[in-house]
């Protein structure tokens, strides 16, 4: 399908006399579901990203994401707003393969990013983009290395679907480079005694929201995420973030793959590593790596890792996989 035909279902809609929009959610933390949104705070969300990041009218923006999601969406949005000249692309994993522009502004995943780093002609290309933000997954070590590397200002974004995109931004270039997110100076956050983000962000939502993400706060508003409370594993009375032991593997596992858990009749629950089929890793790197609790019990082939629409793990279809 043409893109630009793909744009006019959403633009019919922003223009139409509606005061607010429908959204559909991508599924990646919970069940998809569709939300109400009013375009005055997709509006608001425009202008946070646009004037922190000092874009202005005329300055070439890339849309390579999927428009039926808020990533996308905002990208339209903020164009519109901020009357930026906005190149429309097909989501792909190189969408830099056709634009050659010198573009001030792109929104990427960190698969469109890795793709693009192993094309000579692609990375040049990334390198060249004025503001880059990287949103819809987990930047691993060795991408954040690489990007830290880079001339220009490139971000890891904090949001969500009822954030109407992002509320927060982590610099990965530079000296200016940090482990902790920025959140934007109206974005008010506190933690549940369960150590969760809560979000008070009125500009762009209209409720309080309680996230499921286990966070460290620090008292100058800045933060960085530790995991999800869902992808908590009990083993043996040690909760361990699935998050963190992923984290941990990367450097020894290229590619795609997942921790998740097994029911176990003397732990509670297992740790197992879901690998793709063709993926090898020693027990000894694992052992060298991980302390005795978080090694996994189980390590578990499959055909592939299964991902949602966006490209994060889907993390209740790795529990169903190796349960069946």
């Amino acid at each position: 399908m043409n893109r630009n035909k793909e744009l006019q279902p959403f633009l019919s809609e922003w223009f139409n006399e509606s005061p607010v929009m429908t959204i559909q959610t991508s599924g990646s933390t919970g069940t998809p579901k569709s939300i109400v949104v009013s375009k005055e705070k997709m509006i608001w969300s425009a202008r946070l990203t646009c004037s922190f990041l000092k874009l202005n009218a005329g300055d070439k923006s890339l849309l390579c994401l999927p428009l039926q999601y808020i990533s996308g969406q905002m990208m339209v949005v903020r164009a519109l707003t901020f009357g930026l000249d906005l190149i429309v692309r097909n989501p792909s994993g190189n969408p830099l393969s056709d634009v050659d522009t010198p573009l001030r502004f792109a929104a990427m995943t960190p698969m469109q990013v890795y793709n693009s780093l192993q094309v000579a002609e692609e990375k040049e290309r990334l390198m060249r983009i004025e503001n880059l933000i990287i949103g819809g997954g987990a930047i691993d070590t060795e991408l954040s290395r690489t990007l830290k590397m880079f001339p220009n200002a490139v971000y890891s974004t904090y949001g969500m679907t009822e954030t109407l995109s992002h509320i927060a931004l982590r610099r990965l270039s530079g000296t200016e480079a940090s482990d902790y997110y920025t959140p934007f100076p109206s974005v008010k956050l506190s933690l549940s005694s369960e150590n969760t983000l809560i979000i008070e962000a009125f500009q762009v939502a209209d409720e309080i929201i309680y996230t499921n993400d286990v966070a460290e706060l620090l008292p100058d508003g800045r933060f960085r995420i530790l995991g999800r409370t869902d992808n908590i594993i009990n083993s043996g009375g040690v909760k361990i973030q699935a998050e963190e032991v992923e984290e941990a593997l990367r450097s020894v596992i290229p590619g795609i793959f997942a921790i998740t858990s097994i029911p176990h009749p003397k732990f509670g629950e297992a740790v197992v590593l879901l690998i793709a089929q063709d993926q090898t890793v020693s027990s000894g790197e694992i052992n060298a790596l991980l302390p005795a609790f978080q090694r996994p019990k189980y390590i578990l082939k499959t055909e592939a890792i299964p991902l949602t629409p966006t490209g994060k793990i889907d993390r209740k279809a790795c529990r169903e996989l190796i349960k069946s």
